[in-house]
């Protein structure tokens, strides 16, 4: 702009009223309106806001533009061209490695310091890229999307918010641990508590993936016995998550309020992103490794040494119910103990609990996400998993599956 425009204009602005006195409304309301003609005035107000009105748009399209990068790049090279070629692999060798839980043992090594630091290592070396890609896009979704864009999407507390939620979540396919700091991400950038739910769930219950590993390793009953429980599961949980929580709920704390100036450029956008990205990991981290070094040692106390004597009863259905729900694994890796389990005499009652159960939840992503939602919801959602799976349990006695 040049001195003589503003010059031109400083009457007009003087004549006009302070900014603060016009209506209140967002800070990108406030941008647009500078520059406009202002009823009485007959002049346009041109002052700096103007070109900063024409910015914004751009700011906001290319940070949009590398997140999008970042998860498609991201996403491609942690799972889907890693599961492309795990699958061929299930459907020819109908397997698609150990029990990540016992090996080929008949039960889990017994707790020691070693049982603890050898599941962690071989835990940490399944999970550690999808975990870091997560923790990027996490703080991703803060520090590149517009909270009201986010909102907007996700931010409603009706189905169609839930439904959202869970159908971004197929491409996603991570662990429920991987997934978890998305889900603070989503939730810091007012995301509604169902479609978060929904969202988190659906990363692990509905992972095409899995579900191609589970028909070629187990058969394809197992599949069809996932997709009936798990669809309901998901979007039910979600719409709960969302009943539980009420239209009233306020906002998660975000990381730049609306009326805040949104960062412009690369170094401001970069900033934030480190620092976004920095919290984070100092806040999940620490904690998350503590309850799976816990989990690797105690493991053996989980679940029982496996024979033809676990049959059907409804004791060890229950019982493994609870413990799927609590213990933790890397993706898809319920597969490949359910096959192992089942090889050594488990009951198909039990096996269908633990299908259902280990995915979804663990202990370390209920205490990922213990600042993100009301505890509440949390051992709502966790027991609710555990129901799920004493249903497929005993879907799978009647059914017969084996």
């Amino acid at each position: 702009m040049t001195s003589a425009s503003c010059g031109g204009a400083q009457d007009a602005c003087a004549a006009s009223p302070p900014l603060t006195n016009l209506p209140r409304r967002s800070a990108p309301g406030l941008r647009h309106t500078v520059g406009k003609i202002v009823p009485g005035q007959g002049r346009h107000l041109l002052c700096c806001g103007e070109s900063m009105s024409a910015t914004l748009p751009t700011t906001r399209s290319w940070r949009l533009l590398v997140f999008a990068l970042l998860a498609v790049a991201g996403l491609f090279y942690v799972k889907w061209l890693p599961y492309y070629g795990r699958a061929f692999v299930a459907a020819n060798q109908h397997s698609i490695g150990h029990s990540i839980l016992m090996g080929d043992a008949a039960s889990a090594p017994a707790p020691s310091w070693n049982a603890a630091l050898g599941y962690a290592l071989a835990y940490g070396k399944a999970i550690w890229q999808a975990m870091l890609l997560g923790l990027l896009l996490g703080s991703g979704i803060q520090a590149l999307l517009p909270a009201d864009w986010v909102q907007r999407m996700l931010g409603q507390h009706h189905f169609g918010s839930v439904l959202a939620g869970g159908l971004l979540a197929v491409p996603g396919m991570m662990c429920t641990c991987c997934a978890a700091p998305v889900v603070v991400g989503l939730r810091e950038h007012r995301a509604s508590p169902g479609a978060a739910v929904a969202f988190w769930l659906g990363n692990t219950v509905l992972n095409p993936a899995t579900l191609v590993f589970t028909g070629f390793v187990l058969g394809w009953h197992w599949t069809a016995l996932r997709v009936l429980l798990g669809i309901p599961m998901v979007f039910g949980l979600g719409y709960v998550a969302n009943r539980m929580a009420g239209p009233g709920e306020p906002a998660a704390p975000v990381a730049w309020s609306p009326t805040a100036p949104e960062p412009r450029s690369a170094a401001d956008v970069g900033r934030r992103w480190a620092r976004i990205f920095g919290r984070m990991t100092v806040r999940l981290i620490p904690e998350y490794i503590v309850i799976v070094l816990l989990l690797g040692a105690v493991r053996a106390w989980m679940f029982p040494h496996v024979s033809p004597a676990i049959g059907d009863q409804w004791f060890w259905i229950v019982a493994l119910a609870l413990a799927g729900m609590l213990f933790v694994i890397p993706t898809a890796g319920e597969v490949p103990i359910v096959q192992a389990m089942l090889a050594l005499g488990l009951g198909g009652g039990p096996a269908a609990a633990l299908l259902l159960t280990l995915p979804p939840v663990s202990l370390p992503s209920l205490a990922m996400l213990g600042r993100s939602f009301p505890w509440r919801t949390l051992l709502v959602i966790a027991f609710a998993v555990v129901g799920f799976g004493i249903v497929g349990g005993a879907l799978a006695v009647l059914l017969g599956l084996h």
